[in-house]
């Protein structure tokens, strides 16, 4: 209501670059909007009742939008013709397409992901609400027309297709977690066999046995009890303890659905109640928000004993502190936001090192020989062991991962997980008497610093793809902003009223930038960003940074 729906479905042809056609042309608008022209059939759909719950159809189009209507039918047909051969036919054959043939049209056109069908609709006026399900059912693929597929733990996650048939047995997925006034309620889509009330499943992520008390199918917020739930359905259960992306079974299949993408937090704060009497309600929210959202972290440092909470961006932090407030009631304190900035080295670098401690009795003694050098991408950090002869034995090369591996954990520049670097081990020497485990992983870090520092160590930041889209006129004022922070624009697509810019910026140089934008743009601008890469810092930002964190650890030990 109030919006204007020919430029909307403009806008989707024009800058997604997606075909795009209305079904329905709406009749009135804003506070006169009673109801929609559905396109293919020429009938006129009026929404009576308090909730808007009897349907009227007619075949009486109102007066003044009649040429309208059939504008857009022709457009819709003209735009059905570019995408599918069958409409493409009849149009050149100048055939008028029966209902029939333009509902399997667009139902063709829609799957194949060629076309887009545009519904008109208010659900806050009660308006077009059934015409847009009805929809969903008419153009959309039925769970057994989508390929489904698993991972198979007990053969090294094969691929394993799943079939929607209620006999077979049971796989589903748990999507979605709400806290509602019975407790959790999580929402699991069956992909496969049949979901009964009190059976037991198992969690593939936690290999826990759970027993599902109840089973609700969901209308809007209305809950309907029922016994149980067959494949290609979803429904809502409640008393289960578990995360959202948690695959079930029923125990017999080693299955896990094929899990999200989750990135790594790229940005973090401290976080603690203002009143000490919200401390209970804090907990609670935090263990609810890191179940719903696998990308918010929390965790509580070692050193400060702070609680720091960590996601994907400034707003992504902001909306879980304004739900604390909102949904718990409990004020919050939040420190400065800190970027999640990453560490590696630039070049390979030969060690030798010996770690020999003798104080009375049994000392410590380890030797390792290796080198490490930077992976050819900034991906995951290996070790590997290059062993021969024996001269480490395998329990003491496994303490020497261990050692790689919590080195890596917090780098010696910042503090900050280090990322694309390997360490090979291809030397050594034992003792007797005081070699052990936590001598050789200890060995292992001090080598790891040793040649960490030696190896022209490099600080990486977070850059973020950001899209950016304004009036024309401030195309200058934005471009500017940008500039100032040296982000890379790598395209900009100008329409006829706006323009949007893609660019990829520094996480860092991007606090505050809502702000600005809005004051450049008059409110008219607005902008989106995913995190895209990890990439080399400027040389004075990492000085800064490093003579930032040298202080900061001074002091502590002062």
């Amino acid at each position: 209501m109030g919006a204007n729906p020919w430029k909307a479905v403009d806008q989707i042809n024009q800058k997604l670059r997606i075909p795009a056609a209305a079904l329905q042309v709406p009749i009135g608008r804003e506070d006169g909007f009673l109801g929609v022209v559905d396109l293919v059939r020429m009938k006129a759909i009026y929404n009576e009742g308090p909730k808007g719950e009897i349907i009227r159809e007619t075949d009486e189009i109102p007066a003044d939008i009649v040429e309208l209507c059939k504008e857009k039918r022709q457009k819709l047909i003209e735009t059905l013709a570019d995408v599918d051969d069958e409409i493409a036919e009849l149009f050149l054959d100048e055939q008028e397409p029966t209902i029939p043939q333009i509902k399997a049209a667009i139902r063709r056109a829609t799957i194949s992901l060629k076309f887009t069908p545009v519904m008109m609709g208010s659900a806050l006026a009660d308006k077009s609400v059934q015409p847009m399900l009805d929809a969903v059912c008419d153009y959309l693929p039925n769970p057994s027309e989508v390929e489904n597929m698993a991972l198979d733990k007990k053969r090294a996650e094969a691929p394993v297709k799943l079939v929607s048939y209620n006999s077979l047995p049971f796989v589903g997925l748990a999507f979605k977690l709400e806290e509602s006034s019975f407790g959790q309620l999580t929402y699991i889509r069956v992909y496969q066999g049949t979901l009964r009330k009190g059976m037991n499943v198992f969690n593939a992520r936690s290999d826990k046995k759970v027993r599902i008390p109840k089973i609700v199918r969901m209308h809007s917020n209305d809950m309907e009890e029922i016994p149980e739930i067959g494949a290609g359905e979803i429904c809502a259960v409640f008393g289960v303890d578990c995360a959202s992306g948690d695959t079930f079974t029923d125990g017999g299949l080693g299955y896990t659905m094929t899990s999200m993408f989750v990135p790594e937090p790229v940005i973090s704060l401290s976080i603690k109640p203002k009143h000490t009497k919200d401390t209970p309600n804090f907990s609670k929210a935090m263990s609810r928000f890191t179940r719903e959202d696998p990308t918010f972290r929390v965790h509580t440092d070692t050193e400060s004993q702070e609680t720091i909470i960590s996601g994907m961006g400034e707003l992504h932090l902001d909306i879980y502190v304004e739900r604390m407030r909102r949904e718990y009631r409990v004020e919050c304190e939040t420190g400065q936001p800190q970027v999640a900035y990453r560490e590696t080295i630039t070049k390979r670098v030969n060690f030798d090192h010996t770690l020999k401690k003798q104080s009375g009795g049994s000392g410590d003694f380890a030797r390792v020989v290796g080198w490490m050098e930077p992976s050819e991408a900034l991906g995951e950090n290996k070790f590997e062991q290059q062993i021969s002869g024996g001269t480490i034995s395998e329990k003491f090369l496994f303490a020497c991962e261990k050692g790689f591996m919590a080195s890596t954990a917090k780098g010696p520049l910042l503090g900050h997980k280090v990322l694309g670097t390997s360490m090979v081990i291809n030397d050594g020497a034992t003792h007797a008497v005081d070699s052990s485990e936590m001598a050789f992983k200890n060995a292992t870090q001090q080598a790891f610093r040793k040649a960490f520092q030696a190896g022209a160590p490099q600080v990486l930041e977070p850059l973020m793809k950001t899209t950016i889209t304004a009036p024309n006129e401030f195309q200058g004022s934005v471009v500017g902003l940008l500039n100032k922070r040296n982000a890379v624009i790598n395209d900009t697509e100008i329409g006829p009223e706006d323009f949007t810019v893609y660019a990829d910026c520094s996480l860092n140089s991007m606090f505050g930038f809502s702000s600005q934008l809005r004051a450049s743009t008059q409110g008219k601008g607005e902008f989106s960003m995913e995190f895209s890469h990890y990439s080399p810092a400027p040389p004075q930002l990492q000085k800064e940074l490093v003579a930032k964190y040298e202080k900061e650890q001074k002091d502590k030990n002062a």
